[in-house]
Order: structure tokens, then C-alpha cells, then sequence
């Protein structure tokens, strides 16, 4: 007997994918080869309600067998919900369809079990700005960019007292320095290295952004903190003074504007640091925080197990007290209060957001944080970091909303990621990172899929170079420290991180560039990967490669809002296709080392040739491509 449902065929599921809050969702399930007399019922699950078993109407094929069908009528509120199909024999034994072994979607199988079930995300509609999924996004670490003419001055100008209690800050005199951590025996920060940058030198380098085609900028957190990644909160109104002042903000968020380019603020909003004016652990602060006694304003946003020393902190990091997020005057402050922290820095230039560990956040939370986002500007985006498919997400035993409506527009698209890199590296072949990439785009809502901030390096992981050169993220500090990639080793990098690259800009989503990544910067893992950026020292052949892609992104529709298919020609080969109403354009890459040439069925009237190394004929509906050695091809079907 075989059973068979693809829920990436409208023939068995209709319509595709996550579907807006009463949706009618058509399901089938086809038996062949069956004695008549079979039943079937579809089965769902919703957490808050639990199983609902749907009788299904039965049909005989004209190829001999049957058909099931039914209707999942999605429900009012937005939700998942679960199904997968329970079979009934003549002689009263069960059966049951479900997902694949890999819970991708598609093609499922038949089970003598209960198995994984299928996905639905019913989701409210809500639209993304348009600018944002438009935008090439570019991630800079404040402090490894730029120096502004005044960094000196500013850096020594704000050095604390010497009765300030914590680690000191040190500046490097030279910017071509490598980053490193001292730690003590408890592997506390005993000293803060600091390059230097500044709002004024990103605002001094906007020309060389706006040439390389970017239009928008993600800043790692830039208000006043005591260490340099700054994810230490001391002062959500104040910039830091290493950085600039506000008016220096403002004059980077119009300068940037009127070059097309938008700015997207970290907020750390878990979390403070407990070198802060809110929490004050050293007393650093002449202010009242909460360590100073229950009186203070700030005493109720932190959760202490013994006052003042013992408390609560972010995974266990004394110098992140972690915070309430529920606290009705924390959420004030953050959010909610006219001149809040939020709506300021939307009203000082900021066109977004992105939250730090959202997973940390309570849903409520980012509810009343959008609604206030949107309230102050409809056009601002919010996104959020979220390491695994957001559709789906667990955190604290609690089923997330994030892509529901009411709370992000967009995910850090980890996921995507992990798929090139996994590929490129040879753990899957391509009909696995296919799968992979199907499942994704199947459960998230379209806007938010599209909206994806398509990510391969950022402040979090090592330098995609050195990892495509054969690097472990598992390596040893000291490893990482003195690791460097043999010519032969940046050679092979270099090859797949152009076909890494050419994969990112033809695909759903938003491509965003680690600052330096297109430099040709290397490194393993933090503090390695936060290296200044090598001006003067570019690797000016791999810019021109990113300047390429991005203005091809940029001139062609479909590959900003074309529906999109990944494709699996090969082991080898990945790719995909890109269409909309205008036109049509498919992407082939190879990992492989060696030359490869293969045939494509296509119907198209002809093609024209967009990018890329590989030679292509075409014949009738059949197109040949030849590709190098990490060769790549961008073709316009017409």
C-alpha cells in the first residue's frame, strides 16, 4: 500500500504555507494499491485546545485507489496548528501520515506510529515597511569601524576617575592591532580595549557605503555602557561619549538619509549593565539605583536573591543584571512614556530596531514595544534575534508569537545561514539545504519570509571567511588567536565565499553584510571577529564582487520581491528561481572543486546571462551549464 502527501502541492495542500486567521486550508491524502474499505481522519492539534479528529470524504482515483480530502478551516486568533492524517483498515488496525523523518515538509511518510505532523502558522496580516525589505542591510561594530578626527579626545575625555570602581579602559594606539580579552582566574574582563570609533567616522565613510549600494545600517549598541561591545547598558538616553553626543547621532541619521540610507539601533532591553545608573552595583553613579536601597525608581526592575549581592542576571553574567520586562515602569521608560526610550531615538533619526535576544522578552513585551514603534513612525521595522526557524520557537516552555501579527517584522535569519554554511562545508548536499530552505519559507508568512534578514557573519561568529577556509568555532582562544589561513586555504575561501555571496543576494529575505566581510577581513570567534576594519588593506577584487551582486539585487524586482524556489540540480549544485509578474531568473552555484556540467529542462525562449563564471547553451527547452571550480551563473529566463 502506498500513501502519498506533498504539502508543497496545491493537488494535497491549498493554499500554501502559513495562512491568515480563518483561512480554509484544502488537504488530501492519496491510497494506492489499498483494499477498499479504508477510512480516514484528519487529525490537528492546537496547544490550547488539543486533538480534533476530521472525518475525510473519500474519492476513487482514476488510477486505481483513493483519495482523501478535507478542510482545516484555520482558526479566528493567529495560532499553529498541527496535522497529520490517522488511517482506519477494514480490519480495524491503524496507520498514520505524517511529516518526514526530517520534519521538513513535502513528502511525507506512512507510519505504524504516531509521527512528527505537518505545520500550519495562522498568522494576522501585517505589512513589513517597504524601504527595509528593499534595503541591502550593513552591520557595523561601532567601535571597529571608523575614527572620527576627535576619537583621542574623546576616548580620554571620557575616562572615568580613578576611585571608579571596574575594569579599565585602554585605547590602541594602533588601529591595525589585533582585539583581545585579559581575564582573571574567575574569567572576569580585567581591562576593556577600545579602537576608537566613532559616529563621526561612520558619517565620514557614508560615501563608500552608499558606492558599495547599502541602504541601511544595523549599529551594535551605541549608548553609554562601560565595555566595548556596549550590550552593558549604563544609559539608554545618553550616547556614549566614546562614540558622540546626540547631536553627532542626529547629524549621521540625516547625513545618512539623504544618501538613501537608514539607521537600525540595537536594543538591549533584557538586560542592563550592573555598572549603570539604573542598577549602580559600584556606586559609580550619583543617583539612587537599585542597589542603593528599595527606594529607588529602579529598585523593582531586578529580581535579587540576596541584596544587594546575590541577584539575577543574563545566563548568569554578574556584569548583566538581568530586568522585569513586566514591570509596568520599566515598560514606561522603555516604551510606553511620550519621550521613551524608544519614540526618542525613532524621533533623533532611528528608522528601526533590532531587539537583542528576543527569546529573553516576553511576547507581551514586544507587543507593547511594536505598538509603540508603530505608533511613532508606521515606516520604522522591528526585528529581532532568533536563532532557530521564529515560526516555531520555544523558549522558557513557551511557544513564541514573533511572526504571529503583533510583534516582529523580521528574524536574524540564523537559519539561512546554517543552511549555505552547512552546504558549502559538505554536511548536506543540495537537496537537503533545498528541504531545508522549503520548510522555512512553507511556515514562515510571506512578509516576514521576504523580510528575513539574511545574515552569514555578524559580532556573534566567527569570520565567514575563515570558517569556509576549514576553521573550527570550536577551536581554543589561543587557537583562534594565532590561527591564520594558509594562502592555499583564503584561495578556496575566497571561491565559495563568492558562491556563498551569489546565493545570499538572489535569495527571500534581505541580505545583510558583517562590516568587513567584503573586505576580506578574517577571524575566529569574539574578539577575533571584531577586528578593525582594514582601510587601505581591502581585498578590492571580493568589494567589487559585493558592489556586483548588491546593484544587481538592486536593479532586478525579482530578486527583491520574486517568489522563490530553491532548486537541487545536483549533490553540488544548489540554487534557485526567482519570478515575478515582470520577469524570471534562476541562480546555480557549485561547492564542488571540480568542473561540473549539467543539462536543465527549462521552458524559456531564451535566456540572457546576468553574472557569474559559468559558460551556458540552450537548446530547445534545455539549458547546459558548465561550471569552474566554485563556479557560479545568474541567468534572466525570457
Amino acid at each position: 500500500m502506498i500513501a502519498f502527501h506533498n504539502s508543497h502541492d496545491s493537488s494535497y495542500r491549498a493554499p500554501f504555507g502559513a495562512v491568515t486567521c480563518g483561512t480554509p486550508v484544502f488537504l488530501a491524502l492519496d491510497l494506492l494499491e489499498a483494499e477498499p474499505g479504508f477510512t480516514c481522519a484528519l487529525r490537528t492539534w492546537q496547544d490550547s485546545i488539543g486533538e480534533t479528529l476530521i472525518p475525510m470524504d473519500c474519492t476513487p482515483l482514476p488510477e486505481g485507489g483513493f483519495r482523501f480530502s478535507g478542510t482545516l478551516h484555520a482558526p479566528s486568533e493567529p495560532c499553529l496548528v498541527w496535522y497529520q492524517f490517522h488511517l482506519t483498515a477494514p480490519d480495524g488496525s491503524m496507520l498514520f501520515y505524517g511529516n518526514n523523518a526530517a520534519s521538513s515538509g513535502g513528502i511525507g511518510a506512512l507510519y505504524q506510529h504516531i509521527p512528527d505532523s505537518y505545520q500550519v502558522t495562522v498568522y494576522d496580516a501585517a505589512s513589513v515597511p517597504e524601504w527595509y525589505k528593499r534595503s541591502v542591510v550593513y552591520q557595523i561594530f561601532p567601535d571597529r569601524f571608523a575614527r572620527g578626527s576627535d576619537y583621542p579626545d574623546r576616548f580620554f575625555a571620557a575616562q572615568h576617575p580613578d576611585d571608579w570602581a571596574g575594569a579599565p579602559r585602554i585605547l590602541h594606539p594602533n588601529w591595525r592591532d589585533d582585539p583581545f580579552y585579559t581575564r582573571n582566574s574567575q574569567n572576569e574582563v580585567t581591562h576593556w580595549d577600545f579602537f576608537g570609533g566613532t559616529l563621526e567616522g561612520i558619517r565620514t565613510k557614508l560615501p563608500y557605503l552608499q558606492e558599495l549600494g547599502i541602504s541601511a545600517i544595523y549599529l551594535n549598541p551605541i549608548f553609554s555602557a562601560y565595555s566595548n561591545h556596549r550590550y552593558d547598558t549604563a544609559d539608554y538616553q545618553q550616547i556614549d561619549p566614546i562614540l558622540g553626543d546626540e547631536e553627532g547621532f542626529k547629524a549621521l541619521a540625516s547625513e545618512a538619509r539623504k544618501r538613501g540610507i537608514r539607521l537600525i539601533l540595537d536594543g538591549v532591553f533584557s538586560h542592563t549593565g550592573a555598572d549603570s545608573i539604573y542598577f549602580n552595583r559600584y556606586g559609580n553613579y550619583p543617583v539612587n539605583g537599585a542597589c542603593q536601597g528599595e527606594d529607588s525608581p529602579y529598585y523593582s526592575w531586578y529580581s535579587f536573591e540576596a541584596y544587594p549581592e546575590r541577584y539575577e542576571s543574563w545566563w548568569g553574567v554578574k556584569d548583566l543584571p538581568n530586568v522585569d520586562e513586566m514591570q509596568p515602569s520599566y515598560q514606561d521608560y522603555i516604551f510606553g512614556d511620550r519621550d521613551s526610550v524608544i519614540r526618542h531615538w525613532l524621533r533623533s533619526g532611528a528608522s528601526g530596531w533590532r531587539l537583542d535576544v528576543a527569546d529573553e522578552l516576553p511576547d507581551a513585551f514586544i507587543k507593547g514595544l511594536r505598538s509603540a514603534i508603530k505608533e511613532e513612525d508606521l515606516d520604522a521595522v522591528l526585528l529581532g534575534e532568533v536563532w532557530e526557524d521564529a515560526s516555531n520557537k520555544r523558549s522558557y516552555e513557551e511557544l513564541r508569537e514573533y511572526l504571529l501579527g503583533h510583534e516582529l517584522d523580521a528574524t536574524m535569519h540564523y537559519p539561512f545561514r546554517k543552511i549555505l554554511l552547512d552546504f558549502f562545508l559538505g554536511r548536506i548536499d543540495s537537496s537537503e539545504a533545498a528541504a531545508a530552505m522549503m520548510q522555512l519559507k512553507e511556515n514562515y508568512p510571506r512578509e516576514n519570509y521576504y523580510a528575513s534578514l539574511n545574515l552569514i557573519g555578524s559580532h556573534d561568529r566567527a569570520r565567514v571567511l575563515t570558517l569556509l577556509g576549514g576553521a573550527s568555532e570550536e577551536m581554543s582562544e589561543d587557537e583562534q588567536r594565532e590561527f591564520r589561513l594558509t594562502p592555499e586555504l583564503r584561495e578556496t575561501a575566497l571561491a565559495r565565499l563568492r558562491a556563498l555571496t551569489v546565493l545570499q543576494f538572489t535569495a527571500a529575505g534581505v541580505p545583510c553584510i558583517y562590516y568587513g566581510d567584503e573586505a576580506g577581513m578574517e577571524g575566529g570567534s569574539d574578539p577575533f571577529n571584531r577586528a578593525p576594519f582594514p582601510w587601505g588593506r581591502e581585498d578590492t577584487s571580493l568589494t567589487d564582487h559585493y558592489r556586483k551582486l548588491i546593484s544587481l539585487r538592486n536593479t532586478h524586482e525579482a530578486l527583491i520581491s520574486g517568489d522563490f524556489t530553491p532548486i537541487s540540480p545536483l549533490p553540488d549544485l544548489y540554487g534557485c528561481i526567482r519570478e515575478s509578474e515582470e520577469e524570471k531568473i534562476l541562480t546555480v552555484v557549485s561547492r564542488s572543486a571540480e568542473e561540473i556540467k549539467t543539462r536543465l529542462t527549462i521552458s524559456c525562449s531564451g535566456i540572457h546571462k546576468l553574472f557569474g563564471s559559468g559558460r551556458v547553451r540552450r537548446s530547445a527547452s534545455t539549458v547546459t551549464l558548465q561550471l569552474p571550480p566554485y563556479g557560479t551563473v545568474i541567468l534572466k529566463l525570457e
